[in-house]
């Protein structure tokens, strides 16, 4: 096993670049990527699913200019895309506001796999991706790791694929993987934040004595954490109330200590040995921005203990170093 870095400790998620829930201008969606870099950031993710290939369009097209060598981009495999016979319709079933020109078909077999990924260097425009991602392979798990990883170990072998990684928002299959694979890294949406540490029951130790690099999604729970208010959303829906009187709790507690809890949300799993990073999607240049301040955003030591000493964080789970940035 080697440990693997993921590009940096934030990356930008581009699924909101594939149009996710509505529609981003070309112009927003370069400025976003372009306030990105001015930021910092050198860590990019994408996937066919996102906007049925916008995403990864747009991404290429705005990281064209830039030289190589001075960033990392991941793409994902599992869903391959084909033209429907006769357009017609959106793709808001499946979340993205756009023209419903193709389909999705679930495809993990070898074959797939290498198509997914030649598919996507040819949106990208580019000749090769940083770390190649299973996707979401919930009821395709066999498929997965003895059809798709072993020919992902092959396209790592020649080069096409500098690591491989799956992403999820659960966390058995993804350590069924860190245990029997020799993979990379582990995209880990939802389940490690202020709100919900499942992850470190089990795949966290688990990734951290395999030297598997975690990246941690989906660290605001999709709005709730980001601004906790009647009607936001946990994990897409509307929030239960006792998640919603949490939320607000965590979000009393880092005022006292004059701290965004936006800034607490996404460097909160930085505290876990085997994260090495958090991703953070964004459709305009201004979220960017706020996401890169939050990031670097001074937390002192005291606000974690007064959020264990309160019970809205458990005792036993770690808390980020506050010189973690220098």
């Amino acid at each position: 096993m080697r440990t693997t870095t993921v590009g940096g400790e934030l990356t930008l998620g581009a699924a909101p670049l594939g149009n996710l829930f509505h529609a981003v201008s070309d112009e927003d969606a370069v400025a976003t990527v372009e306030a990105a870099w001015s930021c910092g950031i050198r860590s990019f993710d994408t996937a066919p699913h996102y906007g049925l290939g916008l995403s990864e369009r747009r991404l290429g097209a705005a990281l064209r200019t830039r030289p190589r060598d001075q960033y990392t981009l991941s793409t994902k495999v599992g869903r391959l895309l084909r033209p429907r016979g006769v357009p017609y319709g959106d793709d808001l079933a499946n979340g993205f506001d756009v023209p419903a020109t193709h389909e999705r078909v679930w495809d993990f077999t070898a074959r797939g796999v290498r198509v997914s990924v030649e598919e996507s260097l040819t949106r990208l425009g580019l000749d090769r991706v940083d770390t190649i991602y299973l996707h979401d392979p919930d009821q395709h798990e066999r498929e997965a790791l003895d059809l798709a990883y072993p020919e992902l170990e092959r396209m790592r072998a020649e080069g096409t694929v500098g690591a491989i990684g799956i992403g999820m928002n659960q966390t058995v299959v993804p350590a069924r993987f860190v245990r029997d694979t020799d993979i990379d890294v582990v995209l880990l949406a939802g389940r490690y934040s202020l709100l919900d540490q499942s992850g470190a029951a089990d795949l966290l130790p688990l990734a951290a004595r395999r030297g598997v690099s975690v990246l941690v999604g989906g660290v605001f729970n999709s709005g709730l954490l980001a601004d906790p208010r009647p009607g936001a959303r946990f994990e897409y829906a509307p929030a239960p109330a006792p998640l919603l009187e949490r939320a607000l709790a965590l979000r009393t507690v880092c005022e006292e200590f004059e701290v965004p809890l936006r800034a607490a949300a996404l460097q909160f799993p930085l505290g876990h040995r085997a994260v090495a990073g958090v991703l953070l999607g964004a459709r305009t240049a201004a979220e960017v921005t706020d996401a890169a301040a939050m990031f670097r955003h001074p937390v002192p030591p005291e606000m974690w203990r007064a959020l264990r000493s309160r019970g809205l964080l458990p005792r036993n789970v770690p808390v980020p170093d506050p010189n973690h940035h220098s």
